[in-house]
């Protein structure tokens, strides 16, 4: 874990890298407030940035930094302005630690934002399945439009669904269908039924059949 410390109290600045590097964290100190608008925020993990810098507010900083990255940000401050709190919070600050602080309350505040947005992205970045069984009306919907499938379309569908991308033989989909008669050509004419009400909504054949393999979904 790497974090940017943009901080002009070099002293103070120091005594928190050296406590957050017992902590694993590697800190880089940067104490020019234009030198930190030109650095690459990708390169780092989390921002905690002072508001008392020369030459330019860390409130107008915060701005910048929001402006072109969603980094977490941390502001830290003497100044117990509760608009100055209010103010960056409201331009994309994460959080408004004030000044003094205890160094722990600092790691635990760090590793709870890091964790809260990495699992609110890794939630985003999550492959949205075009089609979803709904239980409760025994249908699937796919991209939130109901299919209106009979029992038989609605068995071989879930059954598909379920084991989205992997290959189901055509035994296994006759198998776990009561409604399908053991007949080929039956679960065939099913198949068939369910891709025509699929094509309203799509120009792709979602249910491909691989020739003495089964059937799979593909999106």
């Amino acid at each position: 874990m790497k974090i940017l410390l943009i901080e002009d109290d070099l002293e103070f600045a120091e005594l928190i890298e050296g406590f957050l590097s017992s902590r694993s964290i590697q800190t880089q100190i940067c104490d020019d407030p234009f030198k930190a608008l030109v650095l690459d925020l990708n390169s780092y993990d989390l921002v905690l940035l002072d508001l008392g810098l020369p030459g330019i507010d860390g409130i107008e900083l915060c701005k910048k930094f929001r402006e072109k990255s969603k980094i977490p940000i941390i502001i830290s401050s003497a100044r117990s302005s509760v608009s100055d709190k209010v103010l960056g919070l409201q331009l994309g600050a994460d959080d408004y630690l004030p000044k003094p602080y205890d160094p722990d309350e600092l790691y635990a505040r760090i590793i709870s934002l890091i964790r809260r947005t990495k699992d609110f992205n890794q939630e985003n970045e999550k492959p949205k399945k075009a089609f979803k069984i709904d239980e409760n009306s025994r249908d699937i919907k796919y991209l939130d439009n109901f299919l209106y499938l009979t029992e038989a379309e609605y068995e071989v569908m879930s059954e598909l669904v379920k084991s989205y991308s992997s290959i189901v033989s055509k035994e296994q989909l006759i198998y776990s269908s009561p409604s399908v008669s053991s007949d080929g050509k039956s679960l065939e004419m099913v198949i068939s039924k369910i891709r025509n009400k699929i094509k309203p909504y799509s120009n792709t054949n979602h249910i491909v059949s691989l020739r003495g393999r089964g059937y799979r979904i593909v999106e």
